[in-house]
C-alpha cells in the first residue's frame, strides 16, 4: 500500500511588528526624500543604552537575508533578522508634539526599560 501526503497549504504568518498609519505615513515621508539607493527603512535594536537595546530606524541600501520584509503604501519596511524576536508583538507609531517627534514602540517583550527611555532589556 502506498500512501501519499500532500504538505500542508503555506500559512501566511503575521508580520512581527504592526504599524500603525501615523507610522506608515512617516515611513512613506522618509521614502519621499530618501537618498540614492535607498530601498527602504529598516527597524533594528543594536546593543547600547543604560538597559541594552535600543530601537533604531535607518536607511537601506539592500535586503539582508534574514530580515523581515512589510510592504507599506509608502515604500518598504524592514527588520533586522537578529532583532525580529525582541520585537514579536509589537506596535510601532510616530507621534508628534509640540514638543518632540519621533517612533515610539510598544513592545509586549521589553521587560524594562532606563529612565530617559532611550533603551530597553527583554
Amino acid at each position: 500500500m502506498n500512501v501519499q501526503t500532500t504538505p500542508a497549504a503555506a500559512r501566511a504568518r503575521p508580520a512581527a511588528v504592526t504599524l500603525t498609519p501615523g507610522a506608515e505615513q512617516r515611513i512613506a515621508d522618509l521614502m519621499a526624500r530618501a537618498p540614492d539607493g535607498a530601498i527602504g527603512v529598516k527597524l533594528s535594536t543594536p546593543r547600547r543604552g543604560c538597559s541594552g537595546l535600543a530601537y533604531s530606524v535607518d536607511y537601506v541600501t539592500e535586503e539582508a537575508k534574514f530580515d523581515e520584509k512589510i510592504a507599506t503604501p509608502g515604500g518598504l519596511f524592514y527588520i533586522d533578522g537578529g532583532s525580529v524576536l525582541y520585537l514579536i508583538g509589537s506596535t510601532m507609531d510616530w507621534v508628534e508634539d509640540d514638543f518632540t517627534a519621533g517612533f515610539t514602540f510598544n513592545n509586549p517583550n521589553a521587560k524594562g526599560a532606563c529612565g530617559c527611555g532611550e533603551s530597553f532589556t527583554v
